[in-house]
């Protein structure tokens, strides 16, 4: 055991966007008096104040992205171009995902021109040698911050079934340091995120060129060892593998404009969800109460 703070760091868009189309499959958009749609937030809320009843976090904080365009997009025109544009009734959420975060005592981080990943990644750089960190996330691009103080929570079943990765058991699967893994995704590419990586490459190539030379380089340093086959086709696709790998690399140097202590987490009084429940969120209010024993 350890006495350093345990920060909990959530990727706030994933859970959101999981917790829309988990309930919008089924027709159920749960809105307020004025018709506004609330399902995704209230989904959000709801995952979150389960995983801290769970994971007992002495701190916590709250990613987003912050718009679509990215300095990826400029990078390469193709990134997430071919992803499709939230349905209508989501469009409202983002902003009130935000404001009900705040609502509750969780303190927002975000940065135009920058994903949710890079801020999650920025505060790992931040703060790994003064807590212990889990990120709870979808995402499984996560899987390069992994370090001995962070591990991942990754989604997987309802509000309560995680499919947890520390760097032993990443290393035990992968057999390379987890801040290669971004090498292993430039090859491959990534199909939800636009990139191609090498055509021909596949993830099981991919990592194994990975775990014989160590990196991007290592294998363009020694592309004569290679199959004729595997040759042409990195040979072929230098620049775009550069340029894949630049997509695939989360950047860990944002500031982060808060301390640790701006972060911890408080009892929760009852007054906080009565006001949401006022406002239309009453399963947010109804969750809380039955996590936290509030009357």
């Amino acid at each position: 055991m350890t006495n350093k703070p345990h920060l909990l760091v959530v990727d706030g868009m994933a859970l959101l966007f999981r917790s829309f189309f988990a309930s919008s499959a089924m027709g159920q958009y749960i809105r307020m008096a004025d018709g506004t749609p609330t399902n995704g937030v209230q989904g959000f809320a709801r995952h979150v104040l389960t995983a801290q009843s769970l994971m007992k976090p002495t701190h916590l904080a709250v990613c987003w992205d912050m718009g679509a365009q990215t300095f990826r997009n400029e990078l390469f025109d193709g990134y997430k171009a071919n992803r499709p544009a939230p349905p209508e009734e989501m469009l409202p959420q983002f902003d009130m995902a935000k404001e009900v975060s705040e609502m509750i005592g969780w303190k927002n981080f975000g940065e135009v021109g920058m994903e949710a990943d890079d801020t999650i990644g920025s505060m790992v750089e931040k703060w790994k040698d003064d807590a212990e960190i889990t990120i709870i996330s979808g995402d499984k691009d996560l899987l390069q911050l992994l370090n001995p103080s962070t591990k991942i929570a990754f989604t997987k079943k309802g509000y309560t079934e995680y499919d947890l990765y520390t760097i032993e058991r990443f290393k035990e699967e992968y057999s390379i340091e987890p801040n290669k893994f971004a090498d292993v995704k430039a090859f491959m590419g990534d199909s939800s995120d636009g990139y191609p990586g090498v055509k021909g490459i596949g993830p099981k190539t991919a990592l194994q060129l990975i775990q014989k030379y160590g990196s991007i380089d290592g294998v363009l340093s020694n592309l004569q060892e290679l199959k004729p086959g595997q040759r042409s086709k990195i040979s072929e696709n230098v620049e775009m593998l550069k340029l894949s790998l630049q997509l695939a690399t989360i950047h860990r140097e944002m500031p982060i404009q808060a301390s640790l202590d701006e972060l911890q987490l408080n009892d929760y009084a009852n007054d906080i969800f009565e006001n949401l429940e006022n406002k239309g969120f009453k399963l947010i209010a109804k969750h809380a109460r039955s996590l936290y024993s509030l009357v």
